[in-house]
């Protein structure tokens, strides 16, 4: 019997992605003279001079009129408690939303394989983790930690993290436990993180209709905070054994101003739908999209 998946997410008092937990204001935000936060300041500076990418992070969501443009009646099955249509964004149903059909460098067999993929099959209904770039485009929000050779993502899809190594390291040629978010290493180019990712397993898709990569995969991450609220997020995916050649994307990463992570429990039940567990308090973050 197919097992249904269970979210539960404890927090305080929250129904949306953008109604996070306690609301702490954080020492040292710049503000504009009515207390608000001024989130077109310059980006912060950290102590070693390069831009302070730290804090909550959520990615810049579609709107609703233009989801149900692109994806029609399928893109309802996403509107459920705790994911509503409005809190994600496009390249997370469709990576390759920008390219025209006959532009996806797709291999026959990788073309295959997506087809041949259904919701049922997606990995977090049988509470296995999402991937890069997936985990950073759905409702649930990501924190970045940075200290000077390491940075750290927090993802609160899945109760996550990913260290990327800033301390001059290089990427190892081989890796004997390839893994659901891979192996980093950064470099600062001027005021952009540059992030240089191998060592993935095949079992994480690359958006939700089940865009598959292979062992081979390869992205490269380009950071750039442009001011307080805004991260530009580049993105190249270079994965020979899937793709005729590599393929750019892109989104926006928005500051979540005095939030914080939820954490993220994933259950599963061998008799019970897809529910709410918990008190009022908890919420519900299914990633149920239909393909």
């Amino acid at each position: 019997m197919l097992r249904n998946r269970v979210i539960v997410l404890f927090a305080i008092c929250s129904t949306s992605a953008f109604a996070q937990w306690l609301n702490y204001s954080v020492p040292g935000t710049p503000r504009t003279r009515d207390g608000k936060p001024n989130l077109s300041a310059p980006a912060p500076r950290a102590l070693n001079g390069k831009p302070d990418l730290s804090g909550v992070w959520h990615v810049q969501p579609t709107g609703m009129a233009e989801m149900k443009r692109l994806f029609g009646d399928r893109a309802d099955a996403t509107d459920v408690p705790g994911m509503e249509l409005d809190t994600i964004s496009k390249y997370g149903i469709n990576i390759l939303q920008d390219f025209k059909a006959e532009e996806w460098p797709i291999r026959p067999a990788a073309a295959q394989i997506m087809r041949g993929r259904t919701g049922a099959d997606f990995p977090s209904t049988h509470c296995l983790p999402l991937g890069v770039p997936l985990a950073s485009l759905l409702s649930e929000p990501i924190k970045i930690v940075q200290s000077p050779k390491l940075i750290a993502i927090l993802y609160e899809a899945d109760d996550k993290h990913r260290q990327i190594y800033t301390d001059g390291r290089v990427l190892p040629k081989q890796f004997d436990q390839p893994a659901w978010l891979g192996y980093s290493v950064g470099r600062w180019e001027r005021d952009t993180l540059v992030v240089d990712s191998v060592g993935f397993n095949e079992d994480f898709w690359l958006d939700r209709r089940g865009l598959p990569h292979t062992e081979q995969l390869h992205t490269i991450e380009r950071f750039t905070r442009t001011n307080k609220n805004t991260i530009d997020y580049k993105l190249t995916i270079d994965d020979p054994g899937a793709y005729e050649k590599p393929f750019d994307g892109g989104f926006t990463l928005r500051y979540n101003e005095n939030q914080e992570l939820f954490e993220y429990v994933c259950q599963q039940n061998d008799q019970a739908p897809e529910l709410m567990v918990g008190e009022k308090s908890s919420v519900n973050r299914s990633s149920a999209i239909a393909p």
